[in-house]
């Protein structure tokens, strides 16, 4: 079932929204980090269990990563894609392991209109990423940018 995007005047607090699952294995745990956060805890099994972590954990940046991928496919569809005006609050609660099926659960916290540029509103959103066991392993209040509908001439 295709969703129909959203424009600001659709959002209401306490409106909620939900993606689908991703699956975290051990080879992109490695690859991300790799790439982006080269840390022994985030790229070799036996170095990562004399870390703080005890065993494989993503990089906080990988799980923000798909976190931003679980929201842009899931149900909060936002016309003219998702785009950031910036966050509060990101919090790593716990680690991503291989294995771990994560989801994300957004709650509209705020609406408001743009005050420079009335085209937009402002969505605020709270995102909670969690694992296959219920439990935050991410969460953080990014504001949305989002186009107000536009006007219609009869």
């Amino acid at each position: 079932m295709q969703i129909e995007p959203r424009f600001f005047e659709d959002f209401v607090v306490g409106q909620t929204f939900h993606s689908g699952t991703k699956e975290i294995t051990a080879e992109r745990i490695k690859s991300f980090a790799a790439e982006f956060d080269p840390q022994p805890f985030h790229l070799d099994e036996d170095a990562a269990k004399d870390s703080l972590f005890g065993g494989l954990a993503a990089s906080g940046w990988h799980t923000a990563a798909v976190t931003m991928r679980l929201l842009v496919d899931s149900d909060l569809k936002v016309a003219g894609g998702t785009i950031g005006a910036g966050g509060e609050d990101l919090r790593w609660l716990r680690p991503v392991r291989p294995g771990d099926v994560l989801r994300i659960e957004a709650e509209v916290t705020e609406v408001r209109p743009s005050r420079s540029r009335p085209e937009l509103g402002i969505v605020k959103i709270r995102l909670t990423t969690l694992n296959q066991r219920g439990e935050a392993v991410q969460i953080s209040s990014p504001s949305l940018m989002v186009r107000r509908r536009p006007a219609t001439t009869i």
